[in-house]
């Protein structure tokens, strides 16, 4: 896939192509965002597009260096990290505080004491105590559900300023006793009311010795299938064709194209220090195909070809996007990067297509708004759990034999590897769960007006079989 003859397999465009897609870019916005403001049969929906206070837009955001687990964030909760990140997008943006009118978060693996994660980290961030808060939690897109929430809300016209956003640690998740110990500790205030001391240890007899000493930490598998999301993702990729080597290329791909974007700056003002840093200390620079071959399966062993580094590292970090009404933006003096045009959550067979979703949602969204993926999107952000699972995503879209089991004969289309995730993605840059998806709108937010191309498609897998995709369109600030 990333050999010799990958550009084939891929229809991967031309220098001569690039150059006549761009000299046509004002005919392709015309036609393409014309959709958004007359084309629906829907009034509704043609109000939605041409009201300003209707309109969504991506004002900003930012997120805390992303970092390895148990390093750098290893005395932090999630919601200290995503009180930083509330903080830091205010701060950047200069808003006033008093204007914000909601606030969502995104989290998977919850702290008890802070179960409405987004409340308490804007409390603690200095937002006013009156405004509402919620947290959802929806695996690996749940910062992708906060943004669309926020979305929602502006085109109810219940709110016109929300930051959205999200967090994850994995250096301090709860850890509990085992279910057996739980039951016989919550139940021991009565035994020793009626028998004191002799009471309770009667009570507590009966459990066996791993009831006692074993611990159950956050489960890696999926409830339903019981199956490791490395496992599925193996499978997946063997289904496409998806060789190792596709997968290690891939991953040094996402690593070097990382650091560059490091390097050459691409991240300031994006990534916010944490104690004066903004390194992300999971990137490898030097990451080369000779090193990263030479690791063993981790998941399907012996043959298996998903390894610890083409699959994404436990991550721990915090984002945040300030998602406004047109209307509101430009009341305040902001230029937005882009509106939020459309959004799809679709999910699909968690036993044979668990993270598969990207595709699913990619051809949903594409064709409600009569978009081409290879004419008219210029921007690719696309999660990489696993390299695995996105280069099937890859091949999904592009297969004619998937697009006629599938979509009626319809392919989604052949992406454009130039144009995918081309500042590093989740491989090299890390996966806090709670907080890749609002990562991802940013980066293709400003991708778009750094490129000067209209669309964005954003995708990202989720346990369960959920998926996500959504439009971005550029926002021309004359």
């Amino acid at each position: 896939m990333f050999s010799a003859t990958s550009s084939r397999s891929h229809r991967l465009l031309t220098k001569s192509s690039l150059l006549a897609r761009r000299s046509n870019r004002t005919k392709r916005t015309y036609r393409a965002s014309s959709y958004f403001s007359t084309s629906s049969s829907d009034s509704s929906q043609k109000q939605q597009h041409s009201d300003p206070s209707r309109n969504v837009v991506i004002v900003d955001g930012i997120r805390l260096p992303f970092a390895m687990s148990s390093t750098i964030y290893s005395q932090e909760m999630a919601v200290d990290l995503q009180r930083l990140a509330f903080k830091g997008l205010m701060d950047k943006t200069a808003l006033d505080r008093s204007k914000v009118d909601y606030v969502i978060s995104g989290t998977v693996i919850q702290e008890v004491r802070t179960s409405n994660l987004a409340r308490e980290a804007a409390v603690n961030a200095g937002l006013p105590i009156e405004i509402g808060g919620h947290t959802v939690s929806m695996a690996c897109i749940s910062s992708n559900a906060a943004i669309c929430a926020a979305a929602e809300k502006i085109l109810s016209g219940r709110a016109s300023t929300v930051i959205a956003g999200g967090a994850e640690t994995f250096s301090d998740v709860p850890i509990r006793l085992t279910r057996p110990m739980r039951q016989k500790l919550i139940t021991m205030p009565k035994a020793m009311k009626k028998g004191g001391v002799l009471g309770a240890a009667r009570h507590m007899a009966g459990l066996k010795m791993s009831d006692i000493f074993a611990l159950e930490t956050p489960a890696i598998a999926n409830y339903t299938t019981g199956e490791v999301m490395g496992v599925s993702s193996d499978r997946l990729s063997a289904k496409f064709g998806v060789s190792r080597q596709d997968q290690d290329l891939f991953t040094v791909r996402s690593h070097t194209s990382a650091a560059k974007a490091h390097a050459d700056g691409f991240y300031e003002g994006e990534v916010i220090p944490y104690k004066g840093s903004t390194t992300e200390n999971g990137i490898k620079g030097d990451s080369n195909i000779e090193s990263v071959s030479k690791l063993k399966p981790a998941f399907v062993k012996p043959h298996g070809t998903h390894t610890a580094a083409n699959s994404s590292f436990l991550t721990d970090g915090a984002s945040a996007s300030l998602i406004m009404s047109e209307q509101r933006a430009l009341e305040l003096g902001y230029k937005p990067l882009a509106y939020l045009r459309d959004w799809s959550f679709k999910s699909c067979d968690p036993f044979e297509e668990l993270l598969l979703g990207p595709t699913y949602c990619s051809q949903e969204v594409l064709e409600r708004n009569g978009l081409d993926l290879e004419s008219d999107i210029g921007v690719f952000e696309i999660h990489e759990a696993f390299a695995g699972q996105i280069l099937s995503n890859i091949s999904a879209m592009g297969s004619q034999k998937f697009a006629d089991e599938k979509f009626n004969g319809k392919r989604v289309g052949s992406v454009n590897m130039e144009q995918l995730n081309s500042k590093g993605g989740s491989l090299a840059l890390g996966h806090p769960f709670g907080a890749t998806g609002s990562r991802i709108v940013t980066t293709a937010a400003r991708r778009l007006q750094m490129e000067e191309e209209r669309f964005a498609l954003v995708a990202a897998c989720a346990d369960g079989g959920t998926g996500h995709a959504c439009i971005l369109e550029r926002y021309d600030n004359d």
